[in-house]
């Protein structure tokens, strides 16, 4: 008989089969790395004609509220932030369900401070929540800072970044999603203090950026190291730049492709490369990110005002050396980001969002909720399954589109327009 600790020792070392459903959370936008890609296998490679099963749906106001940020899902719970209408006064709440049913476990209303912006696209916050250790951020659309804890809902600190910080609301209002990282919360006002740290349990400031006063875009902050050298990349309304994690030292700003309007998509970071793309004709730029021998960073231009790669809110996946995702500039792309090329492009499900897993893309549709399962391959745009979500939000604006980005955690895909969502099985049998 084998002995007790040696067959744990065996089972701890042998690989996890690959239906076996491993970790998989989704505890922050564009999930665990921050790069759109979910660490799960053992997912359907095609689906049925009408989509797979559709494990449950909410369609009410009152579930989920109103806006247009993606659900984090970490362990059995779903969290998700909205508001009670489509206009811009429109009170926000944090909501929280059981991944199995649906089911409200809880529901925060947040302190919504009074701020202009565009709610021509409909009203509501824009940003995912962020999960860490029992903790939960979620920035509201006029620049509420909040924090509460995931059991119960109840806030432990709140900011307004506006007030607080002498940031100013963009022209859509804020939409990025609060980085987490160990006992820093690190966000973007703009203006006065490009970039702050908070301490995670209090609120209390760590640091404040003031060499930078760039306007806050709607990108949302990744994690590089460089020399060993941890910083805090960014896009603003102007320019690439990166943040010593440590102390807040802007350690280099960049960017030449001429931003404007509305600056959206998250960095890519890679093998020592910094890879930044936005729409309205700014197209894309790549980075080399090299110590400086004082505790600072390089970054050398690879190619910049490459027009190619013009994502405009939908984002952008690499896997292996390429990116993924859709271009105004050329529909879907596979790009060799080292090369600054074009791999091949296809028009798919028209303009919209990606995420990926198991080696596939999930491509959603802004324009009437049509998901694509592609797969990620760099020989052809290779479509093996699509199908369209029930409905179509009524309640927000015609002009707004189907903006939330896909969640695959747990074996489950969630896909949410405004008011709507939508969680289907995807497990393989």
């Amino acid at each position: 008989m084998t002995p007790p600790l040696v067959l744990l020792a065996i089972l701890l070392a042998a690989p996890m089969p690959k239906g076996s459903g491993a970790t998989t959370d989704w505890p922050q936008w564009r999930g665990p790395n921050r790069d759109g890609i979910a660490a799960e296998q053992g997912l359907l490679e095609t689906w049925p004609k009408d989509g797979p099963k559709l494990a449950w749906e909410l369609r009410d106001l009152i579930d989920i509220g109103a806006g247009y940020g993606s659900p984090a899902v970490v362990g059995d719970k779903v969290y998700i932030i909205g508001a009670n209408g489509a206009k811009q006064d429109a009170a926000e709440f944090v909501t929280c369900l059981a991944v199995a049913t649906g089911k409200r476990i809880w529901q925060t209303p947040l302190t919504t401070t009074p701020g202009k912006f565009n709610d021509g696209w409909g009203g509501g916050p824009r940003s995912t929540p962020t999960i860490d250790n029992g903790m939960l951020c979620v920035l509201g659309a006029t620049g509420d800072l909040v924090a509460m804890d995931c059991a119960e809902g109840k806030i432990q600190w709140t900011k307004n970044l506006v007030k607080d910080f002498g940031g100013k609301i963009p022209t859509w209002g804020y939409s990025e999603s609060v980085l987490i990282d160990g006992e820093q919360v690190v966000c973007t006002p703009g203006s006065k203090f490009g970039m702050i740290a908070l301490n995670k349990a209090t609120g209390k400031t760590i640091w404040e950026c003031k060499e930078f006063t760039d306007g806050a875009g709607y990108s949302s902050i990744v994690i590089a190291e460089v020399g060993g050298v941890k910083q805090y990349v960014q896009q603003t309304m102007t320019s690439a730049v990166g943040v010593r994690a440590s102390d807040g030292k802007l350690l280099w700003k960049a960017g030449e492709i001429g931003r404007k309007i509305a600056v959206i998509p998250t960095p890519v970071l890679a093998d020592g490369y910094a890879f930044f793309t936005a729409g309205y004709g700014a197209g894309c730029e790549l980075f080399q990110l090299t110590p400086d021998g004082d505790a600072g960073t390089k970054a050398t231009t690879v190619y910049t005002k490459n027009s190619t790669f013009q994502n405009h809110h939908g984002g952008v996946v690499r896997l292996g050396d390429y990116l993924y995702g859709h271009s105004d500039a050329g529909g879907w792309l596979c790009f060799d980001m080292k090369k600054g090329e074009d791999v091949w492009k296809d028009k798919g499900v028209g303009k919209g969002s990606v995420s990926s897993a198991n080696g596939y893309l999930y491509c959603y549709g802004e324009s009437n909720g049509t998901l694509a399962l592609v797969k990620a391959a760099p020989q052809k745009y290779d479509e093996v399954s699509r199908f369209k979500i029930p409905a179509t939000s009524k309640l927000r604006p015609n002009s707004g589109k189907v903006w939330a980005h896909p969640v695959i955690a747990g074996g489950k895909l969630y896909l949410r327009d405004y008011e709507l969502l939508y969680v289907y099985d995807i497990r393989a049998k």
